[in-house]
């Protein structure tokens, strides 16, 4: 029997700081070869796309895949959870909350290992679907007391810091403008869904470090040039799959001002094989294009808890 996993189960199964631990264990993982990660295939349309993307990890005994669609009428995602030792269907695990959880926690895992480690304000550049579990990521990995968040929407915004102050029980107010948002920042956050650079490199304090979570295509980014010519350390999530789909750093190693040499991975910096930050002043930046090993853990870690609790429903399916 497989567990069929829906939104609000998945809501009420995932912590923070249990996701962050999950992640890291994966990348560790894939940094000794325990784990595989593929990247992102796309199947595009006139009217819409559908994207898969394929993982295992041995450590946690799973594979799978998540697939999602992206038309006009929204975003519909899906994890298929697979067992690593006999191939038995786990889980059927609905992904929109699931998908948040792990790119916050991917962005709490990041922020664990290049913020200083007094980081205490963060900068906010977007107040949609992924800001909430980004604030929540970072909050679990630095002892952060203030964040300053601006959105185009100030209504929606101002909504927003009510409702993470109450939850995070930190300071959240709206900024008036990107740069007043970030240029105090120990940590910074691109969630938006822009085209162009919404972070300019010159409001950035020594010390910081960018979290780029908004952009997967080639055409389009966050970051401009002077953000990514200031950072003394980059690192991706999966470097083969920045390099066809990461804009924000395809379109300045294109105009020759990176070299691809020195991007990352963030599995060899988590396990600590990779460059580490040298001192307070190094302004480090992650660019986040969305990793199916993310989404393949944290589905796995959900669907362990839910065993555990009896949460879900069981149906007969690839017995």
């Amino acid at each position: 029997m497989a567990l069929l996993l829906r939104d609000g189960d998945v809501h009420s199964l995932l912590e923070m700081s249990d996701t962050i631990d999950a992640l890291e264990q994966a990348f560790t993982a894939l940094s000794h070869n325990n784990a595989i990660n593929r990247p992102r295939t796309r199947v595009v349309q006139s009217n819409g796309i559908l994207h898969v993307l394929a993982a295992s990890n041995a450590g946690a005994g799973v594979l799978g895949l998540k697939t999602f669609t992206v038309f006009r009428q929204g975003v519909r995602s899906v994890i298929l959870l697979f067992s690593a030792e006999d191939g038995r269907m786990l889980a059927i695990v609905e992904a929109d909350w699931l998908g948040r959880m792990r790119t916050g926690g991917t962005t709490g895992l990041v922020t664990r290992h290049l913020a200083i480690p007094e980081a205490s304000r963060v900068g906010l550049i977007g107040a949609g679907k992924q800001a909430e579990t980004q604030l929540m990521g970072v909050c679990a990995a630095r002892p952060i007391r203030r964040a300053a968040v601006y959105s185009r929407r100030l209504p929606e915004c101002e909504a927003f810091c009510q409702r993470m102050t109450q939850q995070l029980g930190i300071e959240v107010v709206a900024a008036t403008s990107s740069r007043e948002a970030v240029e105090d920042a120990d940590v910074v956050i691109t969630a938006t869904t822009s085209g162009e650079p919404v972070l300019s490199g010159e409001w950035l304090k020594p010390g910081c470090h960018i979290n780029a979570i908004g952009s997967n295509w080639a055409r389009r980014r966050e970051l401009d040039d002077e953000t990514v010519q200031r950072a003394s350390l980059i690192v991706t999530d999966s470097v083969e799959q920045a390099r066809v789909e990461a804009g924000d750093l395809i379109i300045p190693a294109n105009a020759g001002s990176l070299d691809w040499e020195s991007v990352w991975e963030l599995a060899d910096v988590v396990a600590g094989d990779g460059p580490q930050r040298n001192s307070s002043y190094d302004i480090t930046c992650f660019k986040a294009v969305g990793a199916a090993l993310e989404d393949i853990t944290v589905a796995a870690r959900a669907y362990v808890h839910a065993s555990e609790r009896g949460v879900g429903e069981e149906i007969n399916l690839l017995g």
